[in-house]
Order: C-alpha cells, then sequence, then structure tokens
C-alpha cells in the first residue's frame, strides 16, 4: 500500500512538472539566458515551500518515514564542495535541459532520449558512490 502511495504521488508530481512547463527544454533556455522569470518564479516558490516546511518540521516534530525526526541539515564548514558539486549540477542541466527530478517525466512523456540522461546520471552516482571515502568531506 505505501509503495502505491509513492507511485500515485510519482504520478502527480509528472504532471505538475509537465503542465507547469518545468520540463520543457525551452523554459530552461530562457532560465539560462534570463529571458524569463517563469522557471525562477517556479524555483524560488519551491524554496520558500521547502523552508517553511523544513521549520515546521522542526518546530512540531515531524518524523519521517523511518520514524526518525526530521531535522534541519547542519550547516557545511566547507563552502567550496557546495560551489564545485553545484557548478557540475548547473552544467549537467544546461547541456541536457533536465535536473534529476524531471528525467524521468520527460521519459513519461515520450522524449525517449533522456534514457541515455538517465543512464549517465545513474552512472555518475555510482562513480561518486565508489570515490566517496576519497573525495573531501
Amino acid at each position: 500500500m505505501r509503495k502505491l502511495i509513492f507511485l500515485i504521488l510519482g504520478i502527480f508530481f509528472g504532471i505538475i512538472m509537465t503542465k507547469s512547463e518545468v520540463i520543457s527544454w525551452y523554459r530552461i533556455q530562457e532560465m539560462f539566458r534570463f529571458d524569463s522569470f517563469h522557471m525562477y518564479g517556479v524555483i524560488g516558490s519551491a524554496l520558500a515551500t521547502g523552508v517553511l516546511l523544513l521549520f515546521l518540521a522542526k518546530r512540531l516534530k515531524w518524523k519521517n518515514v523511518d520514524g526518525d525526526l526530521i531535522n534541519q541539515p547542519d550547516k557545511a564548514k566547507n563552502f567550496w564542495r557546495y560551489i564545485l558539486g553545484g557548478t557540475f549540477f548547473g552544467l549537467g542541466w544546461a547541456l541536457t535541459g533536465a535536473c534529476p527530478g524531471p528525467i524521468f517525466t520527460l521519459i513519461g512523456n515520450g522524449y525517449m532520449s533522456f534514457i541515455v540522461v538517465l543512464l549517465a546520471a545513474v552512472l555518475g552516482t555510482f562513480i561518486y558512490g565508489v570515490l566517496r571515502d576519497r573525495l573531501p568531506h
């Protein structure tokens, strides 16, 4: 039953991504060219929602699916790892036209070339897992 709920939520997420046009390569291109506020508005509202929900989760002592308390993450002592990670994330996003969330939505909408993007994302995650112990954390 729990997996069915997550499947339904995933389908709902895909519909929202499609209808809001955030999977559109043209919308993403407009964002990176600073031609339109659309994507910045979507990202900004998602950020505000996340901040609010994280605040409420900490204040009301919400628990995750494993029963652990949801806490705000510890502040990083190393700022540069976020700069480097964000740079790779942004480059991948700009080159492929998709960040990780919409990849499945794009495949579900029939853009089969994004299977290559999905495989590259999985490969990158695997390589990170192999190199994780050798990276500066």
